[in-house]
């Protein structure tokens, strides 16, 4: 029993931050991204009957202790759907992302293993309940099942079962570019998941945060239906900033960002100033992407290269869902 999946990453327009259920991930707002095809993973799980543990591989390493624990108590959920709990597996994943550094790496990973893992186990493919399992395993992964442009609804029941990602535009219906600037492939030291927790408990911004979602949702959505760059771009940036903000507030404070993400985000405005249409979005991580149309990449790219600290620019465009290889 052996499948192989490919999963892209996703850059959030409208951020995920935070959860009203830590086990099942259930976030407490809406969030929509854009499936990007530059950055991705792929993996291969294999069913043997030999083995008495699972055994995982991440870039041809032998992966130990808590990642190993994460990755094989999300196979238990898969084994524990098809009927099949004593089906351990040898997982082999190569990542084409920065593992830990604001750059979803754990979406693309978490989308490739529960679609290589149920097809290989046997369970019926479907997009909507292979989003809602790759959800448990990572809650940005959800939204990596579908290419293009992505809603995760939050939904209400508590068991998580309305709680998914939808496609709401196709990859091929507009055809953006974001330029994702890597400053940093470290890890960073307060995890996404360490950092939710700590600021929707802590910080004083996060409720004025989760209100403001729901126009940002409604605005940005009728952006991307009529193609309209300025004001996608707009709601993206600002309901970036304003996600980083409750970081800021929170107890103890912290930030994801370096001073070269602060001078990324200073170059970003300069070029609007000029006349060359482009805006920034931030993750839990120091890397920026830069979003922008087509006719501006040279440009965009070569001031964009010659900040003091970026170390690489890598251009993406709307990416494909869900593959098998």
């Amino acid at each position: 029993m052996k499948a192989t999946a490919k999963a892209h990453t996703n850059i959030a327009l409208i951020k995920y931050w935070g959860k009203r259920d830590e086990s099942l991930i259930l976030p407490m707002n809406n969030s929509l991204s854009l499936t990007l095809d530059g950055f991705y993973t792929t993996t291969t799980v294999d069913f043997q009957d030999s083995l008495t543990a699972d055994q995982f591989y991440l870039n041809d390493r032998l992966v130990e202790g808590a990642e190993h624990h994460r990755v094989s108590a999300f196979l238990d959920r898969i084994r524990k759907a098809a009927g099949r709990p004593d089906a351990f597996a040898y997982v082999h994943s190569t990542n084409h992302v920065p593992t830990a550094a604001g750059f979803a790496s754990s979406a693309s990973g978490f989308a490739a293993l529960a679609a290589a893992a149920s097809r290989a186990i046997g369970l019926p493919d479907n997009a909507q309940a292979l989003s809602i399992l790759t959800r448990q395993g990572s809650g940005s992964a959800c939204r990596s099942v579908y290419g293009g442009f992505v809603e995760w609804e939050k939904g209400a029941e508590a068991d998580g079962s309305d709680s998914y990602a939808i496609q709401i535009a196709p990859a091929d219906h507009w055809d953006l570019r974001v330029a994702a600037v890597v400053l940093s492939s470290d890890e960073k030291k307060v995890l996404s998941r360490e950092g939710m927790k700590r600021t929707v408990e802590t910080s004083t911004f996060y409720s004025a945060w989760v209100e403001s979602i729901p126009d940002d949702l409604e605005a940005i959505k009728a952006g991307i239906a009529e193609k309209d760059f300025e004001k996608v771009g707009e709601i993206a940036e600002a309901n970036c900033l304003r996600m980083h903000a409750t970081t800021l507030a929170a107890n103890p404070p912290f930030s994801y960002w370096q001073s070269t993400t602060l001078a990324i985000m200073e170059t970003v405005r300069k070029l609007r100033s000029e006349g060359v249409p482009a805006f920034f979005t931030i993750d839990a991580g120091p890397n920026v992407k830069v979003l922008y149309t087509p006719e501006h990449e040279e440009t965009i790219r070569n001031t964009l290269q010659d900040v003091p600290g970026v170390h690489d620019i890598k251009v993406s465009r709307p990416g494909q869902g869900v593959s098998y290889v």
